[in-house]
């Protein structure tokens, strides 16, 4: 197993150096995904990718692209690079980088599977996200007839990339806020294990969010659909893997 993390960013410029150093205290490599960012923040991802020449690399998109396009080019960069699994973080500093070798350990368990991160909020999470994720979590138990994806926004996660590269070779994945869900329903209707990893997330005073409420949602809607109407094609096979399980 090698394993690498890979970082989205998009205009985070006073987050990222925090998620770096987290990231470089547990010593393990990482790979920023710098998605169009203004020329502030790209400098400042330069700057981390030279003072860390061993362990930290960049890779710029010219123009913003989404999250999903910044981590399936990560996902393709680090397979390049040798590496066998992608641990996804984002950059804006919710996530408790403490929790990485946690992450890291569990992989190794289940080198197979996707760790995905269960969120264990604290008072910080504005009561609307919160809320407004149960709709979401619905509509992915649904298309998976399983309640094994505990929480699929969730953006602090591990990818065996084998099968990851495998499925992003054949199947157009949401480039934006309807990746995360997407990608992990995909993944699991191919057989791939998931396994949840419960998570501290904090919601920083002067965080940074890029989503659009009326044009993600009106995206998220659009996912939802497809992959309600791909579940009833996969309807025989889902049925039969609950009955063999």
């Amino acid at each position: 197993m090698k394993l690498c993390v890979v970082i989205p960013v998009y205009n985070h410029g006073e987050a990222i150096g925090g998620v770096v150093a987290s990231v470089l205290r547990h010593g393990l490599p990482c790979l920023m995904v710098d998605d169009g960012s203004e020329p502030g923040c790209a400098e400042r991802i330069r700057e981390l990718a030279a003072a860390h020449p061993e362990s930290v690399r960049a890779l710029r998109l010219d123009v913003n692209q989404g999250k999903g396009a910044a981590m399936l080019a990560g996902f393709r960069e680090a397979g390049r690079l040798g590496y066998s699994h992608a641990l996804q973080i984002d950059a804006d500093g919710q996530h408790d980088g403490d929790d990485l070798p946690r992450f890291a350990a569990l992989s190794a368990q289940h080198p197979q599977a996707v760790i995905c991160g269960t969120p264990v909020y604290d008072a910080s999470v504005p009561k609307g996200r919160l809320y407004g994720r149960y709709a979401t979590h619905v509509w992915v138990w649904i298309n998976t007839l399983s309640f094994a994806i505990q929480d699929s926004m969730c953006g602090f996660r591990v990818y065996p990339l084998q099968p990851t590269l495998a499925l992003i070779d054949t199947v157009a994945i949401g480039r934006r806020m309807d990746f995360d869900v997407e990608i992990l329903v995909r993944l699991y209707w191919r057989g791939v294990e998931v396994v949840n990893q419960p998570t501290r997330v904090h919601y920083p005073a002067d965080g940074v969010s890029h989503f659009r409420v009326l044009r993600d949602n009106l995206m998220i809607s659009r996912m939802h659909a497809k992959l309600f109407f791909g579940m009833l094609l996969r309807l025989p096979l889902l049925l039969w893997r609950k009955v063999a399980r």
